[in-house]
């Protein structure tokens, strides 16, 4: 029985999926490409945007058209959420909660041929928990290892809360457990993914200790940490970037650069308190790499407030900007506030993700003359291409194989978004 995996959304979809990849061979299924004939196509959701929500709809068109006898599973947040609506589409037959969906292949033999769609979504467990199988992922040199999922925080746009649960955290053992077999299958860079990583508590054990596990693996160059609330944040942690095998790098979301909206969000900080606190990550950490998330257009978000951002942007110490288009969702509680026109939403985007790209520039730049470790990933355009621990992508012009290897460059020259290298 062949088997195809496509992945909707975040990092932490992406470990699952491998995840699930691996423990479907090991049930006896051959696992294909995703663009190449399957009997059964497994689609991993996200319902974090309204985008979302149509990318599965659209993939699942998709298909049906191009392969008309595929039996489709459709599994995760959606899924968890929207099972009604997603019952309807054509070939659909399971679907399949973020409880059970680690166990996919087990709940296909539990229900093989159905001929309408098998809705499986019981009440997810805040319970500690193991993975079935590990995230090996044959075609990336850096892998995805998850550590926690779920989330208590409830910010009003977000409906993660009830289609992942609560928070949870995975056992620390079994953390290791996978972070030695995906270092053993090659990868040389881990990254720590979760819906709230850095809430993770597992028995007397915390983020910093799950760190300074895996930076005693043999074999591991890199242990990269992926978004991370600014509250959740250990301030021992930049003691630890640069010292060892952690990277210099935080992905810290905003979400709004005034503290009339981050209220309203529900979010846990200020204005204020955020920019002290990446201040004091730049300080205490050379060189480090800062990106955020901002969504735009959430109800409430005038012109001057929405101004008040882009200043906030402008002069904070951040790097770069995820810009998401607000999007009510079914069960966040800010769905019953007034939207704004999308044409108002996507004009400011624009004029955020301008300045994302100056400020990415600006951040290559300072690092020109420097010799950095890059971790070459691919060969393209006659250029080997990887990134440096701070997440700067590089090309390298060399006739060597240096497919997942880590070598010192010095940083040359700007060349769009990544930097032009030579390889000592």
């Amino acid at each position: 029985m062949k088997v195809s995996f496509h992945t909707l959304g975040c990092r932490l979809n992406q470990s699952e999926t491998a995840s699930m990849q691996n423990s479907f061979e090991a049930n006896g299924y051959t696992v294909v490409g995703a663009q190449q004939p399957a009997d059964i196509v497994v689609i991993n959701t996200c319902t974090v945007t309204q985008g979302g929500d149509a990318d599965t709809r659209r993939l699942v068109h998709k298909i049906n058209r191009l392969t008309p006898h595929a039996r489709i599973a459709l599994v995760g947040c959606q899924a968890q959420v929207q099972k009604e609506k997603l019952a309807s589409l054509a070939n659909v037959r399971w679907i399949v909660g973020n409880q059970r969906k680690m166990d996919l292949a087990r709940v296909l033999d539990e229900h093989p041929n159905p001929q309408t769609a098998q809705v499986i979504t019981p009440a997810i467990e805040r319970q500690p928990f193991t993975l079935p199988a590990a995230a090996i992922d044959r075609a990336h040199t850096r892998a995805n290892l998850k550590i926690q999922d779920g989330c208590d925080f409830f910010c009003s746009f977000c409906e993660i809360p009830y289609a992942r649960g609560r928070a949870r955290s995975r056992v620390f053992d079994d953390i290791v457990l996978e972070a030695r077999a995906l270092t053993a299958a090659g990868h040389k860079e881990l990254i720590l993914t979760g819906i709230n990583i850095g809430t993770y508590q597992y028995e007397a054990k915390q983020l910093l200790d799950v760190i300074g596990a895996l930076e005693c693996i043999e074999g591991l160059e890199r242990v990269r940490i992926s978004s991370i609330e600014p509250t959740t944040i250990p301030i021992e942690l930049f003691d630890r970037m640069g010292q060892g095998k952690l990277c210099r790098y935080l992905h810290i979301p905003l979400q709004s650069g005034h503290n009339d909206v981050l209220t309203a969000m529900k979010r846990k900080y200020t204005v204020e308190q955020f920019n002290a606190f990446i201040g004091q990550a730049r300080a205490k950490v050379p060189h480090i790499c800062i990106g955020t998330d901002v969504i735009v257009g959430f109800p409430g978000e005038t012109d001057r407030r929405f101004e008040a951002t882009v200043d906030f942007l402008r002069g904070a110490p951040v790097d770069y900007i995820h810009v998401f288009s607000y999007s009510p969702r079914h069960m966040a509680k800010s769905r019953w506030m007034e939207t704004m026109s999308p044409a108002v939403i996507a004009r400011r985007s624009r004029v955020l993700r301008e300045l994302s790209t100056r400020k990415r520039r600006l951040y290559n730049e300072s690092l020109l003359g420097t010799v950095q470790t890059v971790l070459c990933e691919e060969y393209k355009d006659n250029c080997w291409v990887g990134l440096t621990d701070h997440y700067v992508r590089v090309k390298i012009k060399s006739g060597q194989d240096l497919h997942n290897c880590l070598v010192p460059v010095r940083l040359m020259s700007i060349d769009g978004q990544t930097v032009l290298g030579e390889i000592l």
